[in-house]
Protein backbone atom coordinates (compact mmCIF):
# COMPACT_ATOMS: atom_id res chain seq x y z
CA UNK A 1 0.00 0.00 0.00
CA UNK A 2 2.83 2.37 0.85
CA UNK A 3 4.33 1.74 -2.59
CA UNK A 4 0.99 2.49 -4.26
CA UNK A 5 0.72 5.89 -2.58
CA UNK A 6 4.33 6.70 -3.42
CA UNK A 7 3.73 5.81 -7.07
CA UNK A 8 0.58 7.92 -7.22
CA UNK A 9 2.33 10.93 -5.71
CA UNK A 10 5.45 10.63 -7.82
CA UNK A 11 3.39 10.22 -10.95
CA UNK A 12 1.29 13.24 -10.07
CA UNK A 13 4.35 15.34 -9.29
CA UNK A 14 6.01 14.47 -12.58
CA UNK A 15 2.88 15.12 -14.57
CA UNK A 16 2.22 18.43 -12.87
CA UNK A 17 5.76 19.63 -13.46
CA UNK A 18 5.60 18.47 -17.06
CA UNK A 19 2.38 20.40 -17.54
CA UNK A 20 3.90 23.60 -16.20
CA UNK A 21 6.98 23.17 -18.37
CA UNK A 22 4.94 22.77 -21.53
CA UNK A 23 3.09 25.98 -20.81
CA UNK A 24 6.43 27.79 -21.04
CA UNK A 25 8.47 29.78 -18.55
CA UNK A 26 6.56 32.35 -16.57
CA UNK A 27 7.01 35.88 -17.86
CA UNK A 28 8.87 38.13 -15.48
CA UNK A 29 8.97 41.92 -15.54
CA UNK A 30 11.76 43.45 -17.54
CA UNK A 31 14.52 44.82 -15.42
CA UNK A 32 18.19 45.66 -15.47
CA UNK A 33 20.83 43.25 -16.70
CA UNK A 34 21.30 40.31 -14.31
CA UNK A 35 22.77 41.53 -11.05
CA UNK A 36 25.40 39.94 -8.93
CA UNK A 37 23.41 40.63 -5.79
CA UNK A 38 22.65 37.31 -4.05
CA UNK A 39 19.59 37.21 -1.83
CA UNK A 40 19.75 35.57 1.57
CA UNK A 41 16.42 33.88 0.92
CA UNK A 42 17.78 32.26 -2.22
CA UNK A 43 20.60 30.56 -0.41
CA UNK A 44 18.21 29.54 2.33
CA UNK A 45 16.02 27.78 -0.18
CA UNK A 46 18.89 25.94 -1.79
CA UNK A 47 20.35 24.60 1.44
CA UNK A 48 20.26 20.83 1.42
CA UNK A 49 18.44 19.02 4.22
CA UNK A 50 17.85 15.43 5.12
CA UNK A 51 14.71 13.99 3.48
CA UNK A 52 11.86 13.42 5.93
CA UNK A 53 11.29 9.82 7.02
CA UNK A 54 8.75 7.86 5.03
CA UNK A 55 5.39 7.92 6.80
CA UNK A 56 3.88 4.68 7.98
CA UNK A 57 0.50 3.67 6.63
CA UNK A 58 -2.32 1.67 8.16
CA UNK A 59 -4.19 -1.16 6.47
CA UNK A 60 -6.86 0.39 4.27
CA UNK A 61 -10.45 -0.52 3.66
CA UNK A 62 -11.70 -1.50 0.24
CA UNK A 63 -13.37 1.92 -0.09
CA UNK A 64 -10.08 3.72 0.63
CA UNK A 65 -8.14 1.52 -1.77
CA UNK A 66 -10.68 2.31 -4.48
CA UNK A 67 -10.32 6.06 -3.87
CA UNK A 68 -6.52 5.83 -4.09
CA UNK A 69 -6.63 3.78 -7.29
CA UNK A 70 -9.15 6.19 -8.81
CA UNK A 71 -6.82 9.05 -7.86
CA UNK A 72 -3.93 7.36 -9.67
CA UNK A 73 -5.97 6.80 -12.84
CA UNK A 74 -7.16 10.41 -12.78
CA UNK A 75 -3.58 11.67 -12.41
CA UNK A 76 -2.47 9.59 -15.39
CA UNK A 77 -5.24 11.24 -17.45
CA UNK A 78 -4.40 14.73 -16.28
CA UNK A 79 -7.59 15.10 -14.22
CA UNK A 80 -5.97 16.50 -11.13
CA UNK A 81 -9.27 17.83 -9.79
CA UNK A 82 -10.56 14.25 -9.66
CA UNK A 83 -7.27 13.12 -8.11
CA UNK A 84 -7.71 15.64 -5.31
CA UNK A 85 -11.34 14.69 -4.65
CA UNK A 86 -10.41 11.02 -4.36
CA UNK A 87 -7.45 11.73 -2.10
CA UNK A 88 -9.61 13.84 0.22
CA UNK A 89 -12.14 11.02 0.39
CA UNK A 90 -9.37 8.50 1.10
CA UNK A 91 -7.99 10.76 3.85
CA UNK A 92 -11.40 11.10 5.48
CA UNK A 93 -12.21 7.40 5.33
CA UNK A 94 -8.79 6.17 6.48
CA UNK A 95 -7.89 8.98 8.92
CA UNK A 96 -4.33 7.93 8.14
CA UNK A 97 -1.71 10.64 8.73
CA UNK A 98 0.31 9.58 5.69
CA UNK A 99 -2.69 9.84 3.37
CA UNK A 100 -3.71 13.18 4.92
CA UNK A 101 -0.23 14.62 4.26
CA UNK A 102 -0.17 13.35 0.68
CA UNK A 103 -3.64 14.76 0.05
CA UNK A 104 -2.55 18.10 1.54
CA UNK A 105 0.49 18.22 -0.77
CA UNK A 106 -1.77 17.71 -3.78
CA UNK A 107 -4.27 20.32 -2.54
CA UNK A 108 -1.42 22.84 -2.16
CA UNK A 109 -0.09 22.15 -5.67
CA UNK A 110 -3.58 22.78 -7.08
CA UNK A 111 -4.28 25.79 -4.82
CA UNK A 112 -7.25 23.92 -3.41
CA UNK A 113 -7.97 26.21 -0.47
CA UNK A 114 -11.16 24.50 0.69
CA UNK A 115 -9.55 21.07 0.49
CA UNK A 116 -6.57 22.31 2.51
CA UNK A 117 -8.88 23.60 5.23
CA UNK A 118 -10.70 20.25 5.41
CA UNK A 119 -7.49 18.26 5.52
CA UNK A 120 -5.81 20.43 8.15
CA UNK A 121 -8.93 20.20 10.37
CA UNK A 122 -8.90 16.42 9.89
CA UNK A 123 -5.20 16.21 10.75
CA UNK A 124 -5.71 18.17 13.97
CA UNK A 125 -8.69 15.99 14.85
CA UNK A 126 -6.63 12.81 14.36
CA UNK A 127 -3.48 14.19 16.02
CA UNK A 128 -4.36 17.25 18.16
CA UNK A 129 -0.87 17.43 19.66
CA UNK A 130 0.98 17.25 16.33
CA UNK A 131 3.45 20.14 16.12
CA UNK A 132 3.64 19.80 12.35
CA UNK A 133 -0.15 20.00 12.03
CA UNK A 134 -0.29 23.17 14.12
CA UNK A 135 2.50 24.77 12.05
CA UNK A 136 0.77 23.93 8.77
CA UNK A 137 -2.52 25.23 10.17
CA UNK A 138 -0.87 28.47 11.27
CA UNK A 139 0.64 29.16 7.85
CA UNK A 140 -2.69 28.39 6.16
CA UNK A 141 -4.49 30.81 8.46
CA UNK A 142 -1.95 33.55 7.76
CA UNK A 143 -2.57 33.11 4.04
CA UNK A 144 -6.26 33.51 4.76
CA UNK A 145 -5.52 36.62 6.86
CA UNK A 146 -6.89 34.92 10.01
CA UNK A 147 -3.97 36.05 12.16
CA UNK A 148 -5.66 35.42 15.50
CA UNK A 149 -6.18 31.73 14.75
CA UNK A 150 -2.69 31.42 13.23
CA UNK A 151 -1.03 32.75 16.36
CA UNK A 152 -3.24 30.62 18.60
CA UNK A 153 -1.77 27.55 16.89
CA UNK A 154 1.72 28.89 17.54
CA UNK A 155 0.85 29.62 21.14
CA UNK A 156 -0.38 26.03 21.54
CA UNK A 157 3.05 24.82 20.40
CA UNK A 158 4.73 27.19 22.83
CA UNK A 159 2.65 25.85 25.72
CA UNK A 160 3.58 22.31 24.69
CA UNK A 161 7.24 23.25 24.93
CA UNK A 162 7.80 22.89 21.19
CA UNK A 163 9.37 25.19 18.58
CA UNK A 164 6.66 27.72 17.75
CA UNK A 165 8.14 29.46 14.67
CA UNK A 166 6.80 32.91 15.49
CA UNK A 167 9.50 34.37 13.24
CA UNK A 168 8.29 32.34 10.25
CA UNK A 169 4.81 33.81 10.56
CA UNK A 170 6.18 37.33 11.06
CA UNK A 171 8.35 37.01 7.94
CA UNK A 172 5.18 36.52 5.87
CA UNK A 173 3.97 39.99 6.90
CA UNK A 174 5.94 41.70 4.12
CA UNK A 175 3.20 40.65 1.69
CA UNK A 176 0.38 42.12 3.77
CA UNK A 177 -1.38 45.47 3.45
CA UNK A 178 -0.58 48.29 5.88
CA UNK A 179 -3.79 47.64 7.85
CA UNK A 180 -3.09 43.91 8.03
CA UNK A 181 0.47 44.50 9.20
CA UNK A 182 -0.80 46.82 11.94
CA UNK A 183 -3.31 44.18 13.06
CA UNK A 184 -0.62 41.50 13.15
CA UNK A 185 1.71 43.81 15.07
CA UNK A 186 -0.96 44.31 17.71
CA UNK A 187 -1.31 40.55 18.14
CA UNK A 188 2.46 40.17 18.55
CA UNK A 189 2.41 42.94 21.18
CA UNK A 190 -0.27 41.00 23.09
CA UNK A 191 1.89 37.86 22.93
CA UNK A 192 4.87 39.85 24.21
CA UNK A 193 2.80 40.95 27.20
CA UNK A 194 1.95 37.32 27.99
CA UNK A 195 5.46 35.97 27.34
CA UNK A 196 7.88 38.89 28.01
CA UNK A 197 10.97 36.67 28.09
CA UNK A 198 10.30 34.82 24.85
CA UNK A 199 13.01 35.65 22.32
CA UNK A 200 11.12 34.36 19.28
CA UNK A 201 8.09 36.56 19.93
CA UNK A 202 10.21 39.70 20.38
CA UNK A 203 12.17 38.84 17.25
CA UNK A 204 8.90 38.28 15.36
CA UNK A 205 7.66 41.69 16.48
CA UNK A 206 10.84 43.25 15.11
CA UNK A 207 10.27 41.47 11.77
CA UNK A 208 6.76 42.89 11.50
CA UNK A 209 8.11 46.38 12.27
CA UNK A 210 10.72 45.94 9.54
CA UNK A 211 8.00 44.87 7.08
CA UNK A 212 6.20 48.14 7.92
CA UNK A 213 9.34 50.08 7.04
CA UNK A 214 9.80 51.11 10.69
CA UNK A 215 13.49 50.24 10.84
CA UNK A 216 14.20 52.45 13.83
CA UNK A 217 11.37 50.82 15.77
CA UNK A 218 12.51 47.34 14.74
CA UNK A 219 16.05 48.06 15.95
CA UNK A 220 14.72 49.36 19.26
CA UNK A 221 12.55 46.24 19.64
CA UNK A 222 15.59 44.09 18.95
CA UNK A 223 17.90 45.78 21.43
CA UNK A 224 17.02 43.69 24.53
CA UNK A 225 17.99 40.56 22.57
CA UNK A 226 21.33 42.14 21.71
CA UNK A 227 21.99 43.30 25.29
CA UNK A 228 21.47 39.90 26.91
CA UNK A 229 24.37 38.84 29.06
CA UNK A 230 25.10 35.40 30.39
CA UNK A 231 23.10 33.75 27.62
CA UNK A 232 24.05 32.23 24.33
CA UNK A 233 23.78 35.03 21.71
CA UNK A 234 20.51 35.02 19.74
CA UNK A 235 22.08 34.95 16.29
CA UNK A 236 18.94 35.78 14.24
CA UNK A 237 18.88 39.13 16.07
CA UNK A 238 22.49 39.77 15.06
CA UNK A 239 21.60 39.16 11.41
CA UNK A 240 18.53 41.39 11.56
CA UNK A 241 20.52 44.20 13.21
CA UNK A 242 22.97 44.23 10.29
CA UNK A 243 20.13 44.35 7.78
CA UNK A 244 18.34 47.15 9.64
CA UNK A 245 21.48 49.27 9.98
CA UNK A 246 22.08 49.03 6.25
CA UNK A 247 18.47 49.88 5.40
CA UNK A 248 18.75 52.93 7.66
CA UNK A 249 21.73 54.21 5.65
CA UNK A 250 24.30 53.35 8.31
CA UNK A 251 26.40 51.37 5.85
CA UNK A 252 29.74 51.37 7.59
CA UNK A 253 28.20 50.51 10.93
CA UNK A 254 26.35 47.63 9.28
CA UNK A 255 29.50 46.35 7.58
CA UNK A 256 31.58 46.60 10.75
CA UNK A 257 28.90 44.75 12.72
CA UNK A 258 28.50 41.98 10.13
CA UNK A 259 32.25 41.57 9.63
CA UNK A 260 32.75 41.10 13.36
CA UNK A 261 29.77 38.81 13.89
CA UNK A 262 30.47 36.65 10.82
CA UNK A 263 33.99 36.02 12.15
CA UNK A 264 32.60 35.41 15.62
CA UNK A 265 30.09 32.87 14.27
CA UNK A 266 31.73 31.38 11.15
CA UNK A 267 29.20 28.53 11.05
CA UNK A 268 26.26 30.89 10.58
CA UNK A 269 25.70 30.80 6.85
CA UNK A 270 22.96 33.45 6.83
CA UNK A 271 25.17 35.91 8.70
CA UNK A 272 28.03 35.43 6.25
CA UNK A 273 25.74 35.64 3.24
CA UNK A 274 24.20 38.92 4.38
CA UNK A 275 27.68 40.35 4.89
CA UNK A 276 28.61 39.34 1.34
CA UNK A 277 25.44 40.84 -0.11
CA UNK A 278 25.96 44.16 1.63
CA UNK A 279 29.57 44.27 0.46
CA UNK A 280 28.21 44.01 -3.09
CA UNK A 281 25.66 46.75 -2.50
CA UNK A 282 28.45 48.93 -1.12
CA UNK A 283 30.54 48.39 -4.24
CA UNK A 284 33.25 46.39 -2.48
CA UNK A 285 33.22 43.67 -5.10
CA UNK A 286 36.63 42.13 -4.45
CA UNK A 287 35.89 41.86 -0.73
CA UNK A 288 32.52 40.33 -1.64
CA UNK A 289 34.18 37.79 -3.91
CA UNK A 290 36.58 36.83 -1.12
CA UNK A 291 33.66 36.51 1.30
CA UNK A 292 31.69 34.21 -0.99
CA UNK A 293 34.77 32.14 -1.75
CA UNK A 294 35.17 31.63 1.99
CA UNK A 295 31.48 30.73 2.36
CA UNK A 296 31.68 28.18 -0.46
CA UNK A 297 34.66 26.58 1.24
CA UNK A 298 32.78 26.35 4.55
CA UNK A 299 29.42 25.35 3.06
CA UNK A 300 30.30 23.34 -0.07
CA UNK A 301 26.83 21.77 -0.24
CA UNK A 302 24.95 25.07 -0.57
CA UNK A 303 24.51 25.70 -4.32
CA UNK A 304 23.25 29.26 -3.90
CA UNK A 305 26.61 30.30 -2.50
CA UNK A 306 28.42 28.88 -5.52
CA UNK A 307 26.15 30.87 -7.81
CA UNK A 308 26.72 34.06 -5.81
CA UNK A 309 30.49 33.49 -5.88
CA UNK A 310 30.38 32.94 -9.65
CA UNK A 311 28.40 36.12 -10.29
CA UNK A 312 30.65 38.34 -8.18
CA UNK A 313 33.72 36.80 -9.85
CA UNK A 314 32.12 37.49 -13.23
CA UNK A 315 31.52 41.10 -12.26
CA UNK A 316 35.18 41.38 -11.23
CA UNK A 317 36.37 39.97 -14.55
CA UNK A 318 37.64 36.75 -12.96
CA UNK A 319 36.13 34.61 -15.67
CA UNK A 320 37.96 31.37 -14.90
CA UNK A 321 36.83 31.47 -11.27
CA UNK A 322 33.26 32.09 -12.41
CA UNK A 323 33.45 29.34 -15.01
CA UNK A 324 34.64 26.76 -12.46
CA UNK A 325 31.77 27.50 -10.12
CA UNK A 326 29.17 27.52 -12.90
CA UNK A 327 30.41 24.23 -14.34
CA UNK A 328 30.34 22.75 -10.85
CA UNK A 329 26.69 23.77 -10.55
CA UNK A 330 25.95 21.96 -13.81
CA UNK A 331 27.77 18.86 -12.58
CA UNK A 332 25.72 18.99 -9.37
CA UNK A 333 22.50 19.75 -11.28
CA UNK A 334 21.76 22.87 -9.26
CA UNK A 335 20.80 26.30 -10.63
CA UNK A 336 21.07 24.75 -14.09
CA UNK A 337 19.30 27.57 -15.95
CA UNK A 338 21.40 30.28 -14.34
CA UNK A 339 24.62 28.33 -14.89
CA UNK A 340 23.91 27.84 -18.60
CA UNK A 341 22.93 31.48 -18.98
CA UNK A 342 26.13 32.88 -17.49
CA UNK A 343 28.32 30.29 -19.24
CA UNK A 344 26.64 31.45 -22.44
CA UNK A 345 27.58 35.02 -21.68
CA UNK A 346 31.17 33.98 -20.97
CA UNK A 347 31.35 32.09 -24.25
CA UNK A 348 29.90 35.00 -26.18
CA UNK A 349 32.37 37.47 -24.69
CA UNK A 350 35.17 35.09 -25.74
CA UNK A 351 33.84 34.96 -29.31
CA UNK A 352 32.81 31.30 -28.97
CA UNK A 353 29.51 31.67 -30.79
CA UNK A 354 28.48 28.02 -31.12
CA UNK A 355 29.25 27.29 -27.47
CA UNK A 356 27.32 30.39 -26.42
CA UNK A 357 24.28 29.33 -28.48
CA UNK A 358 24.44 25.82 -27.00
CA UNK A 359 24.39 27.21 -23.45
CA UNK A 360 21.65 29.77 -24.12
CA UNK A 361 19.48 27.09 -25.72
CA UNK A 362 19.66 25.04 -22.52
CA UNK A 363 18.11 27.80 -20.41
CA UNK A 364 14.65 26.32 -20.07
CA UNK A 365 13.05 28.67 -17.56
CA UNK A 366 13.60 31.19 -14.82
CA UNK A 367 14.38 34.88 -14.94
CA UNK A 368 17.03 34.53 -17.64
CA UNK A 369 14.92 32.58 -20.15
CA UNK A 370 13.91 35.46 -22.41
CA UNK A 371 17.30 37.16 -22.39
CA UNK A 372 18.96 33.83 -23.22
CA UNK A 373 16.48 33.35 -26.06
CA UNK A 374 17.15 36.88 -27.30
CA UNK A 375 20.91 36.33 -27.25
CA UNK A 376 20.79 32.95 -28.99
CA UNK A 377 18.44 34.41 -31.64
CA UNK A 378 20.82 37.29 -32.34
CA UNK A 379 23.89 35.04 -32.46
CA UNK A 380 22.17 32.68 -34.91
CA UNK A 381 21.23 35.62 -37.09
CA UNK A 382 24.76 36.97 -36.93
CA UNK A 383 26.23 33.62 -37.96
CA UNK A 384 23.97 33.07 -40.98
CA UNK A 385 21.23 31.04 -39.27
CA UNK A 386 18.57 33.74 -39.27
CA UNK A 387 15.84 31.61 -40.85
CA UNK A 388 16.36 28.92 -38.22
CA UNK A 389 16.20 31.53 -35.46
CA UNK A 390 12.96 33.03 -36.81
CA UNK A 391 11.39 29.58 -37.18
CA UNK A 392 12.22 28.84 -33.56
CA UNK A 393 10.51 32.04 -32.41
CA UNK A 394 7.43 31.25 -34.51
CA UNK A 395 7.24 27.79 -32.94
CA UNK A 396 7.59 29.23 -29.43
CA UNK A 397 4.76 31.69 -30.13
CA UNK A 398 2.51 28.69 -30.78
CA UNK A 399 3.71 26.88 -27.65
CA UNK A 400 3.65 29.92 -25.35
CA UNK A 401 0.58 31.99 -26.24
CA UNK A 402 0.73 33.95 -22.98
CA UNK A 403 4.18 35.28 -23.98
CA UNK A 404 3.33 35.91 -27.63
CA UNK A 405 3.93 39.66 -27.54
CA UNK A 406 7.24 39.30 -25.76
CA UNK A 407 8.42 36.82 -28.37
CA UNK A 408 7.43 39.21 -31.17
CA UNK A 409 9.53 41.91 -29.50
CA UNK A 410 12.53 39.57 -29.42
CA UNK A 411 12.13 39.02 -33.17
CA UNK A 412 11.72 42.72 -33.92
CA UNK A 413 14.67 43.78 -31.77
CA UNK A 414 16.91 41.04 -33.19
CA UNK A 415 16.20 42.18 -36.75
CA UNK A 416 16.76 45.77 -35.65
CA UNK A 417 20.13 44.90 -34.07
CA UNK A 418 21.10 43.06 -37.25
CA UNK A 419 20.16 46.20 -39.23
CA UNK A 420 17.53 44.23 -41.16
CA UNK A 421 15.17 47.19 -41.01
CA UNK A 422 12.61 46.23 -43.68
CA UNK A 423 12.20 42.73 -42.16
CA UNK A 424 11.94 44.24 -38.68
CA UNK A 425 9.23 46.59 -39.91
CA UNK A 426 7.38 43.65 -41.45
CA UNK A 427 7.59 41.73 -38.18
CA UNK A 428 6.33 44.74 -36.19
CA UNK A 429 3.38 45.18 -38.54
CA UNK A 430 2.52 41.48 -38.35
CA UNK A 431 2.73 41.63 -34.55
CA UNK A 432 0.45 44.69 -34.38
CA UNK A 433 -2.17 42.91 -36.49
CA UNK A 434 -2.40 40.35 -33.68
CA UNK A 435 -1.75 42.73 -30.77
CA UNK A 436 -2.90 46.21 -31.83
CA UNK A 437 -2.92 47.56 -28.25
CA UNK A 438 0.69 46.66 -27.46
CA UNK A 439 2.51 49.93 -26.80
CA UNK A 440 6.03 48.48 -26.94
CA UNK A 441 5.49 46.95 -30.37
CA UNK A 442 3.90 50.13 -31.73
CA UNK A 443 6.75 52.20 -30.34
CA UNK A 444 9.27 49.83 -31.94
CA UNK A 445 7.51 50.22 -35.27
CA UNK A 446 7.57 54.02 -34.91
CA UNK A 447 11.34 53.90 -34.43
CA UNK A 448 11.70 51.60 -37.45
CA UNK A 449 9.70 54.00 -39.61
CA UNK A 450 12.11 56.71 -38.46
CA UNK A 451 15.11 54.56 -39.41
CA UNK A 452 13.58 54.10 -42.86
CA UNK A 453 12.96 57.88 -43.22
CA UNK A 454 9.19 57.48 -43.11
CA UNK A 455 8.52 60.44 -40.86
CA UNK A 456 4.73 60.64 -41.26
CA UNK A 457 4.24 56.97 -40.47
CA UNK A 458 6.47 57.29 -37.40
CA UNK A 459 4.55 60.33 -36.18
CA UNK A 460 1.26 58.48 -36.72
CA UNK A 461 2.31 55.56 -34.50
CA UNK A 462 3.64 57.85 -31.77
CA UNK A 463 0.45 59.92 -31.76
CA UNK A 464 -1.55 56.70 -31.55
CA UNK A 465 0.32 55.85 -28.35
CA UNK A 466 -0.24 59.36 -26.94
CA UNK A 467 -3.95 59.32 -27.83
CA UNK A 468 -4.34 56.38 -25.45
CA UNK A 469 -1.86 57.63 -22.85
CA UNK A 470 -1.00 61.35 -23.05
CA UNK A 471 1.36 60.90 -20.07
CA UNK A 472 3.72 58.47 -21.81
CA UNK A 473 7.05 60.25 -21.32
CA UNK A 474 8.94 57.96 -23.71
CA UNK A 475 6.53 58.59 -26.59
CA UNK A 476 6.42 62.33 -25.81
CA UNK A 477 10.21 62.47 -25.98
CA UNK A 478 10.38 60.44 -29.19
CA UNK A 479 7.79 62.58 -30.97
CA UNK A 480 9.25 65.84 -29.68
CA UNK A 481 12.75 64.87 -30.77
CA UNK A 482 11.45 63.68 -34.15
CA UNK A 483 9.78 67.04 -34.74
CA UNK A 484 12.97 68.80 -33.65
CA UNK A 485 15.26 67.08 -36.15
CA UNK A 486 12.84 66.49 -39.03
CA UNK A 487 10.65 69.62 -39.11
CA UNK A 488 10.48 73.29 -38.28
CA UNK A 489 7.62 72.70 -35.82
CA UNK A 490 9.97 73.59 -33.00
CA UNK A 491 7.49 75.24 -30.62
CA UNK A 492 5.27 72.16 -30.77
CA UNK A 493 8.34 70.00 -30.21
CA UNK A 494 9.35 72.08 -27.20
CA UNK A 495 5.89 71.70 -25.59
CA UNK A 496 6.01 67.92 -26.00
CA UNK A 497 9.54 67.66 -24.63
CA UNK A 498 8.92 69.92 -21.65
CA UNK A 499 5.89 67.79 -20.76
CA UNK A 500 8.05 64.66 -21.03
CA UNK A 501 10.64 66.28 -18.77
CA UNK A 502 8.02 67.17 -16.17
CA UNK A 503 6.99 63.49 -16.08
CA UNK A 504 10.55 62.11 -15.96
CA UNK A 505 12.88 64.93 -14.88
CA UNK A 506 16.03 62.84 -14.39
CA UNK A 507 15.96 60.99 -17.72
CA UNK A 508 19.15 61.99 -19.60
CA UNK A 509 17.63 61.18 -23.02
CA UNK A 510 14.78 63.61 -22.38
CA UNK A 511 17.16 66.24 -20.96
CA UNK A 512 19.25 65.95 -24.13
CA UNK A 513 16.16 66.36 -26.32
CA UNK A 514 15.08 69.48 -24.42
CA UNK A 515 18.59 70.88 -24.79
CA UNK A 516 18.62 70.16 -28.51
CA UNK A 517 15.26 71.82 -29.18
CA UNK A 518 16.51 74.92 -27.34
CA UNK A 519 19.63 74.83 -29.53
CA UNK A 520 17.47 74.63 -32.66
CA UNK A 521 15.40 77.55 -31.37
CA UNK A 522 18.58 79.61 -30.93
CA UNK A 523 18.50 79.55 -27.11
CA UNK A 524 22.14 78.53 -26.92
CA UNK A 525 22.86 79.25 -23.26
CA UNK A 526 19.70 77.44 -22.20
CA UNK A 527 20.67 74.58 -24.50
CA UNK A 528 24.11 74.32 -22.89
CA UNK A 529 22.58 73.97 -19.42
CA UNK A 530 20.49 70.98 -20.45
CA UNK A 531 23.09 69.38 -22.71
CA UNK A 532 25.80 69.62 -20.07
CA UNK A 533 23.52 67.92 -17.56
CA UNK A 534 22.61 65.19 -20.07
CA UNK A 535 26.25 64.59 -20.99
CA UNK A 536 27.35 64.32 -17.36
CA UNK A 537 24.63 61.73 -16.72
CA UNK A 538 24.93 59.78 -19.97
CA UNK A 539 27.93 60.60 -22.19
CA UNK A 540 26.91 58.53 -25.23
CA UNK A 541 27.96 59.62 -28.78
CA UNK A 542 24.66 61.33 -29.68
CA UNK A 543 24.60 63.40 -26.49
CA UNK A 544 28.31 64.19 -26.97
CA UNK A 545 27.66 65.32 -30.54
CA UNK A 546 24.89 67.68 -29.40
CA UNK A 547 26.82 69.06 -26.44
CA UNK A 548 29.98 69.50 -28.48
CA UNK A 549 28.14 71.37 -31.22
CA UNK A 550 26.51 73.74 -28.73
CA UNK A 551 29.93 74.41 -27.17
CA UNK A 552 31.55 74.94 -30.57
CA UNK A 553 29.05 77.51 -31.85
CA UNK A 554 29.19 79.46 -28.57
CA UNK A 555 32.94 79.91 -28.79
CA UNK A 556 34.04 76.98 -26.60
CA UNK A 557 35.79 75.30 -29.53
CA UNK A 558 38.58 73.65 -27.57
CA UNK A 559 36.16 72.22 -25.00
CA UNK A 560 34.04 70.84 -27.86
CA UNK A 561 37.11 69.14 -29.34
CA UNK A 562 37.91 67.59 -25.94
CA UNK A 563 34.37 66.15 -25.70
CA UNK A 564 34.48 64.79 -29.25
CA UNK A 565 38.00 63.38 -28.91
CA UNK A 566 37.16 61.59 -25.67
CA UNK A 567 33.99 60.10 -27.17
CA UNK A 568 35.74 58.93 -30.36
CA UNK A 569 38.40 57.21 -28.26
CA UNK A 570 35.66 55.19 -26.58
CA UNK A 571 33.49 54.78 -29.72
CA UNK A 572 35.89 54.85 -32.68
CA UNK A 573 33.31 53.58 -35.18
CA UNK A 574 30.63 56.13 -34.35
CA UNK A 575 29.63 58.31 -37.30
CA UNK A 576 27.43 60.93 -35.62
CA UNK A 577 30.31 62.93 -34.14
CA UNK A 578 32.28 62.82 -37.39
CA UNK A 579 29.20 63.95 -39.32
CA UNK A 580 28.74 66.83 -36.86
CA UNK A 581 32.36 67.90 -37.23
CA UNK A 582 32.14 67.76 -41.01
CA UNK A 583 28.95 69.85 -41.03
CA UNK A 584 30.66 72.47 -38.81
CA UNK A 585 33.83 72.46 -40.91
CA UNK A 586 35.99 71.11 -38.10
CA UNK A 587 39.14 69.25 -39.07
CA UNK A 588 38.77 65.50 -38.52
CA UNK A 589 42.18 65.25 -36.90
CA UNK A 590 41.46 66.32 -33.35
Amino acid sequence: MQRLIAIVTIGLGLTLSGCSTLSGPAAEPEKQAPTTRPEVSQTDRTEQSEPPPEPEYADFSEETLYSLLAAEVAAQRGRYDVTLVNYVEAAKSSRDIGVIKRALDIARSLNGDNAQNQLIALWLDVAPDSAEAHRVAAIQKVRQKDFETALSHMETLLQQGKEADFDTLAALSSNLSDAEQERLLGLYRELEDRYPDNRDIRYGTALVLRAQGNHEGALKELQPLLDESGQKPFQPALILRGDLLYKMGRQQEALDHLRYQSRRFPDNRKLGTLYGRILIDDGQLQAAEDQFASLVERFPDTPGLKLSHALVALENGHNQVARRQLEQLLDDEHHVNEAHYYLGRLARSAGQTEEAIAHFDQVQGGGQFFDALSQSTYLRGQSGQLDQAMQRLAKLRQQMPDNNERLWLIEINTLLDLERYPEALGAATAALEKHPENVQIRYARAMLYDRLDRFKASERDLRSILDKNPENAVALNALGYLLTVETERLKEARRLLEKALSLDPENPAIIDSVGWVHYRLGNHQKALEYLRKAYEAFPDPEVAAHYGEALYVTGEEEQARVIWRRTLEEHPDDTMIRDTMERLGVERDL
